[in-house]
Parts: C-alpha cells; structure tokens; sequence
C-alpha cells in the first residue's frame, strides 16, 4: 500500500519535474538561478516568495560552500521548509464543543473534507456534529448523510443537523446548541461542523450569508466559531491566494485545507500563502479520495515531495 509521502510525492511531480530538471548536470552559476526562478514561478510560487527562497539559496549556498547541484536542490529543500514551517500547526479540539465552520468556492472538495475530517476525529474517539448549512446545493445533505453513516467508529458518534429549506443560519444556530448539550454529557471532544455553501468571493450576496452564518454561530455561542477553515483547490495555484484573502476579509479564515494536490502543476502557492500577514495554518492537504488521503500538512516532507 502507497504511503502518504509517496501519494504526495506522485502528485506533485508535474510541479516537481520542471524543478528537477534546473538541477540535472548543471554547473552552480546566474544560468542555474535563473532556470529556478522560472521554474518556481511556473509551480506559482509567486514574485514575491520566489525571490525570498532564491535570496535564502544563495546564502546557504555560499555558506556551505555547495560544490554541485544535488547539494543546492538539499539547500532549496531546506529554504523552503523554513519558510512553510510557519504554516504547519494541528488542529486541535480545545473546547467543548469545538465549532468549526468550513468554506470554499464550489468544486474545491469542501463537504469531502468535511467527510474526512469527521473521519480523522471519530477516529480520535471524538463525537462529531455536522451542520448541513450547504442549503443552496440539492444534494449536499445528502453527501453529508452518506459522510455520516461511513463514519460511525467505535464509540465515536456521527449525527447530522440539517432542516428541509431551512436558513443555513438556522441550521448551525440548531447544531452548536445541541453540541452544547452533547458536550455536557461526554468526556469525549465534541465536534460542531459547518458545511456552509460553495460561493465565488464575487457573489456578494453570498458572502454577506457566511458573515450572517457566522454572527448566528456567535449566538449560540459568544466563543465560537473556535476555528473557520477555508477549503481550497490546489489546482488553481495563484487565484487561490485571491479567494483566501476575500474570505479571510469577509470571515476571519484560521486554517486552510489545500486538496487535489494529485497532479497539480501549481504546488509552489504554498510559498505564496507563507508571505501573506497573518497566514492562517494549513492544517491538511490532500492527495486523493480515500479517506486516509487527507492528512496534516508537514512542511519538511512537503518541501522533499516537492523537490527531491
């Protein structure tokens, strides 16, 4: 069976190979730096952290004294782990209930992270809540019911709040208020999530929903949401980097999920988060559709997936 580094590594080979290649029999000079920026920018990197890691290289570089290219890629490899380092942290269940409200634009795989959240908790022994806040979308209830009955483990328990046309405000206003009472009546972590509508960041009306959302989560709970996380597309590379700065402006993102990194071309936007003020944590990235797909983002073996 694949590993998690190996499924990481395999789908960023298309960002990987055009680095590769910058380091195939080259002799460390100007021409060598610049086929790497080109390469970075091509992977979306950015202006802004392609210069940062080129800077950084060529300090390690003459610190070490690096005589050839596969010494530079292992100094690449660690200037970018420095820099993504800020970016890792675990997401932790730290109240009773934890309220999490999830967004993102549709198609970028929000309610199946959703799915594999749940999973990656229940399997923590932690009983899970889910908000069917998605009313927009037909089917959405339903995948989140599906997301539900496969992941009833053990002692862990999986319920799903939902109403028939009901206001998604409602519906998670209805949800924290029963995690509240779970949350009395278990030692285990309690779990609120809310899987709120895909929107673009254009569609105002939309957006002013999420605050809304937002503002009735409050009520319920003056604390909450404990984390709001942001589910975004790996494939989409820099416009990425524009979705999380609206949604951050119209919801205070704290976590970032980054899926689909299987086949992407656009790997480096991690580096471009990385200089955004106040970045949120990535807390997972995901490589596929099993569920153990989805794991907690590791700067180190991100940068070695991406490079090596």
């Amino acid at each position: 069976m694949a590993t998690f580094f190996s499924k990481l590594k395999s789908g960023l080979q298309k960002t990987n190979r055009a680095i590769a290649e910058v380091f195939t029999g080259k002799q460390i000079d100007e021409a060598l730096y610049a086929e790497l920026e080109t390469a970075l920018l091509m992977s979306d990197a950015g202006v802004a952290a392609t210069e940062q890691l080129l800077t950084d290289l060529k300090a390690r570089v003459k610190a070490t004294k690096a005589s050839d290219s596969l010494q530079v890629k292992a100094l690449l490899i660690d200037a970018m782990t420095d820099l993504l380092a800020p970016l890792q942290g675990k997401l932790v269940l730290a109240c009773q209930p934890t309220v999490m409200m999830v967004a993102g634009v549709n198609g970028a795989g929000k309610t199946t992270s959703i799915g594999k959240l749940t999973w990656h908790f229940a399997n923590q022994g932690a009983s899970v809540l889910l908000a069917a806040a998605d009313t927009f979308r037909a089917a959405a209830r339903e995948q989140l019911a599906v997301w539900a009955d496969r992941n009833q483990l053990g002692s862990s328990k999986v319920e799903i709040i939902s109403q028939e046309n009901a206001d998604p405000s409602s519906v998670c206003f209805d949800a924290v208020m029963a995690g509240k009472a779970r949350g009395l009546k278990t030692q285990n972590p309690c779990l609120v999530i809310a899987d709120t509508a895909g929107r673009l960041p254009t569609q105002a009306h939309l957006m002013a929903e999420l605050t809304k959302i937002k503002r009735v989560i409050q009520k319920a709970d003056a604390t909450a949401p404990h984390e709001v996380i942001l589910v975004l597309d790996g494939n989409t590379g820099q416009n990425a980097l524009a979705q999380l700065k609206a949604f951050d402006a119209a919801i205070g993102v704290t976590g970032v999920i980054i899926t689909k990194l299987d086949g992407t071309a656009k790997g480096g936007v991690l580096a471009a988060i990385a200089l955004l003020p106040n970045a949120p944590r990535v807390y997972f990235i995901g490589v596929g559709e099993a569920l153990e797909d989805l794991q907690a983002f590791d700067a180190r073996e991100f940068s070695e997936a991406l490079f090596s």
